[in-house]
């Protein structure tokens, strides 16, 4: 089984495993490839079947449902979205020890849009994420599904995340300039919530789940914080994903008032606190986001 876990109660995958599942439950896709893929993500182990396809098994119970969220919704929102995202193709079932429903979908090209600390992704890539987040915000959100607790309530007001955030910011200590950190969270819950509609959110706009191809952003993957709500939690992308450099151009696409885009702000600064001392040591990828997301956020709040 995999040794390189995030999650105190993890549950482990390998390739052998997916081959057993692959063999017993999808025998048409018997006898191709697989191989593990390495990723920043969280919530599911990833293995590519063949050349085209992939196969995502949930790695912590909190991702279980995700697949069935992207199942019914994905196919029904791609239409309208000026990137690509992830097609779902075929769910599997618990077994050989492995406890939970698991997932095939059609691989999607492209790089991680991660980015050293100190680099910009550039205008043009801002623009194009903003007139995805756009896009999706303009599809009727009628039926789609509320915030979930797997999903830390993504979309829902930020004082939800109030407890959550004050004691990562406690737990870094000197990690962090603790005193700007808790000024921006406070400035942040001081904002008049979201009293619109629901509108679809992505829920996890963040480096990793950003795929660039040929210099341009290509596509946009992992929708398990799919939901309808606050369009703030997508506008964190202004901090998780970019610099004070290219950060006009993305909020230029979007319809946001100056509330929504400051409480976008208090999203991104509470992923990171929060992200960083649970990553810290296991996934060194998003930690360094995590990382980056605090000090563009509290650059922004001192200048």
């Amino acid at each position: 089984m995999a040794t390189s876990t995030m999650h105190p109660d993890e549950v482990d995958t390998d390739v052998s495993l997916v081959e057993r599942l692959i063999a017993t439950q999808l025998p048409a896709w018997a006898g191709l490839s697989i191989r593990s893929v390495p990723s920043p993500g969280t919530d599911n182990a990833l293995y590519r079947l063949g050349e085209e396809l992939v196969v995502r098994l949930p790695r912590i119970h909190w991702a279980v449902g995700q697949a069935a969220t992207e199942w019914e919704w994905l196919p029904k929102l791609a239409p309208s979205l000026p990137l690509a995202v992830p097609t779902p193709l075929a769910r599997g079932a618990p077994a050989y020890g492995y406890p939970w429903e698991w997932a095939v979908y059609r691989w999607v090209e492209g790089e991680s849009a991660v980015v050293a600390e100190g680099a910009d992704l550039g205008p043009d890539t801002a623009a194009a994420l903003g007139g995805f987040v756009a896009a999706l915000q303009r599809v009727d959100a009628t039926g789609g599904p509320p915030p979930r607790e797997h999903s830390a309530y993504r979309g829902e007001p930020l004082i939800r995340r109030d407890a959550a955030t004050r004691e990562a910011i406690a737990a870094l200590g000197k990690k962090v300039d603790g005193a700007a950190a808790a000024a921006a969270w406070e400035e942040a819950l001081a904002v008049p919530e979201w009293d619109g509609p629901p509108v679809w959110i992505h829920g996890d706009l963040q480096p990793g789940n950003l795929l660039v191809l040929s210099g341009k952003l290509h596509a946009v993957i992992d929708f398990g914080c799919l939901g309808a709500g606050d369009p703030a939690c997508d506008a964190m992308a202004a901090w998780t994903v970019l610099s004070c450099r290219s950060r006009g151009a993305f909020r230029d696409r979007l319809p946001v008032d100056d509330a929504t885009w400051a409480r976008g702000r208090g999203w991104a600064l509470s992923f990171g606190l929060i992200a960083l001392p649970y990553y810290e040591t296991t996934n060194p990828v998003l930690a360094g986001i995590a990382r980056r997301t605090i000090a563009e956020v509290i650059a922004e709040r001192e200048a």
